[in-house]
């Protein structure tokens, strides 16, 4: 006979196939957690909050009240999963894993708002993080957002190695331009760190226009900076484009299933 613990688990979990109990609620946490997110952004926009600031309050306190029997649920019945077995240590190992931060962290500003003394605190700092966490959530239950997180795992050291050249070249790029153009525009380019702020628009090629060389040498090595740019600032694109391709294809290619259990062994 299935356990209590057993049965919850199987709806809580990813949704398997013709497991009705299980689409269903899973459809209705994508649902409550992206009415959160509507919620959220609509809430900044002062003339509508002020329609009826009751019902957004009464809606984040109960969808806060679902996310955290949904979270204790889970950390109840994660212990039906191998990996967290043991009923002590198997817990305490979920819990810090990233899906449950993640689902923590979409709970823990409200109760920190309540419980906790925030005073001088910027409380549209714990908005930000409950809005964020609560995005991210939604990568449990779509395969396209696993599918990324998976290639930014797979390809970190390479992307590590690009964005460590970026930091080099940026400040490469302003230390030279603060010599090249702080006797000219000392108010533009009064140190190095606040020539970055032209660098970083140069490099990424977005070159807002309110800040920019005016002598000969800085011009030169603007024209350089902005054609390094371009090439560099296109290395994590084509890192992350082949990483997508190769988890595709890896996807593609039929299970190897153990001949006695059943279970995949790995993809051809």
């Amino acid at each position: 006979m299935t356990s209590l613990k057993k049965s919850v688990y199987e709806i809580i979990e990813e949704a398997a196939p013709g497991h009705r109990a299980s689409q269903i609620f899973d459809i209705f946490l994508i649902a409550l957690i992206t009415l959160n997110v509507v919620a959220l952004i609509v809430g900044t926009v002062e003339g509508i909050h002020l329609i009826s600031p009751r019902a957004f309050h009464l809606f984040e306190v109960t969808s806060v009240g679902i996310f955290t029997v949904e979270y204790a649920l889970r950390v109840w019945t994660c212990t039906e999963d191998a990996k967290y077995a043991h009923p002590v240590k198997g817990r305490l190992r979920y819990m810090v894993s990233p899906l449950a931060l993640i689902d923590l962290m979409a709970v823990l500003p409200v109760y920190l708002v309540f419980f906790v003394n925030l005073r001088g605190l910027d409380l549209r700092f714990l908005r930000l993080v409950r809005l964020l966490a609560r995005i991210v959530r939604l990568s449990r239950y779509f395969s396209s957002l696993r599918t990324l997180g998976r290639v930014l795992h797979t390809k970190r050291g390479e992307l590590t190695a690009v964005v460590s050249v970026l930091f080099l070249l940026l400040v490469m790029t302003s230390s030279l331009m603060f010599f090249a153009e702080n006797g000219a525009q000392p108010e533009e380019f009064a140190s190095i760190p606040k020539a970055m702020w032209w660098s970083i628009i140069t490099l990424t090629t977005v070159g807002y226009g309110d800040v920019f060389p005016v002598t000969a040498a800085g011009r030169l090595l603007a024209g350089v900076i902005a054609i390094v740019g371009i090439g560099l600032f296109a290395l994590p694109a084509g890192i992350l484009g082949s990483g997508f391709m190769e988890a595709l294809q890896e996807e593609a290619r039929p299970p190897v299933r153990c001949p006695h259990c059943g279970e995949v062994i790995e993809r051809m």
